[in-house]
């Protein structure tokens, strides 16, 4: 039986948090019991964490030497959320990107205080909003890129047939954070 994009998302965020648990806990193995958009919102928050390890950033040492790089995480991670939610509409499946743009904040910067993260989430959004308007070709590409790398790890984490693992892909994450970290550094 095929499935749908919602199901393989419910799936992936399944299979994280099976690989995330604590031996005292029993993982939820009923997907019926998972949310597409939470599982998409959980992903994006996922994908963002393992791309700032793999481009090997510190974002407690940029908090104070470079905070603005903490929006740039922000905008990767609703970059991200974007491209794992178009699917969804075929799905009749909304997204509520005012909610999540909050909701990705705690996530991504627990602990902060509330005029950290207002002002986390303003300055990602503008920076969402540059690259998701720019018509400049390197944002058109990286644009795509980000898409590409979406559907492959969605691919790879549920498709048995799939040529790569999700081990495999989830670094070229980090290598997309970098190019988006550089950009913004030298703007």
């Amino acid at each position: 039986m095929e499935m749908t994009y919602s199901q393989r998302l419910k799936l992936m965020h399944a299979l994280c948090l099976a690989a995330t648990h604590r031996d005292d806990e029993t993982p939820n193995t009923n997907l019926d019991e998972y949310d597409a958009l939470n599982a998409a919102d959980y992903l994006s928050c996922y994908v963002t964490f393992k791309a700032i390890q793999s481009a090997d950033r510190s974002p407690l040492a940029e908090r104070s030497e470079n905070f603005d790089m903490l929006s740039v995480y922000h905008a990767f991670a609703l970059l991200s959320y974007a491209f794992f939610t178009t699917p969804l509409v075929q799905e009749n499946i909304k997204p509520d990107f005012q909610a999540v743009q909050i909701t990705i904040a705690k996530t991504l910067f627990a602990g902060l205080p509330d005029a950290e993260l207002i002002e986390i989430v303003e300055s990602g959004l503008n920076k969402f909003q540059l690259i998701a308007d720019a018509e400049a070709e390197h944002w058109t590409q990286f644009r795509e890129n980000v898409d590409k790398l979406v559907i492959a790890l969605v691919v790879a984490a549920t498709d048995d047939d799939s040529p790569h693992t999700m081990e495999e892909v989830l670094p070229i994450f980090g290598q997309l954070l970098s190019q988006l970290c550089e950009a913004f550094e030298s703007a």
